[in-house]
């Protein structure tokens, strides 16, 4: 119940995309897809597996294809999720509610729906040890508070926020960014969960 009722929130909420996500999930409910609520965004699922998830962010609002990289994709709609990183998740964004074309964004949705019967999905790399930054490590070792809560994330979701940490170059921005995550940390929040 409390799922279903975080769901119509979110189809609730006053934003500029509100009827352009309602749309999206009128189209999804003519699917066979089971409508649930994960990381913040409503995902629809087949089999327990998830197959695409509606999202809004502040300049436009979209579909999610967790495996987007088996869609045939006629209308050349799809983008990456994260260039680089992302290997199967694909996203379709748009701008506008007009921008929605119902018959082929339901064609996209039933093609993906069809792809995960069939059992093409990109499965996810074994994360290797995660090497934790000195920066990191010392708060983890100040704080056993933390240093718990940090250990409850998956060991992708503890690689996040090292290489987040890892990748910047100068001090003052490891600094900064230590800084933003060690309340995420804290609370249980994956670095990119908004975005999942």
């Amino acid at each position: 119940m409390v799922k279903s009722k975080k769901l119509e929130a979110y189809y609730a909420k006053e934003h500029p995309f509100k009827d352009g996500i309602g749309f999206l999930r009128g189209i999804a409910l003519k699917t066979e897809a089971k409508e649930d609520f994960k990381w913040s965004i409503p995902v629809y699922t087949w089999n327990n597996k998830n197959v695409f998830g509606i999202c809004k962010f502040k300049s436009h609002f979209g579909i999610w294809f967790f495996n987007g990289v088996f869609l045939k994709d006629p209308k050349n709609m799809l983008e990456n999720a994260q260039e680089g990183k992302t290997k199967g998740m694909r996203h379709w964004k748009f701008q506008s509610l007009d921008q929605v074309d119902e018959k082929t964004v339901l064609g996209y949705m039933k093609e993906a729906l069809d792809n995960q019967k069939k059992g093409l999905e990109v499965k996810a790399e074994k994360t290797k040890k995660v090497e934790i930054p000195e920066l990191l490590q010392s708060e983890l070792t100040k704080d056993t508070a933390l240093k718990t809560a940090f250990e409850k994330f998956t060991p992708y979701k503890q690689k996040e926020f090292c290489e987040y940490i890892a990748e910047a170059k100068q001090e003052k921005t490891k600094l900064r960014r230590l800084e933003k995550i060690l309340p995420m940390i804290k609370e249980g929040i994956g670095l990119h969960d908004g975005y999942r």
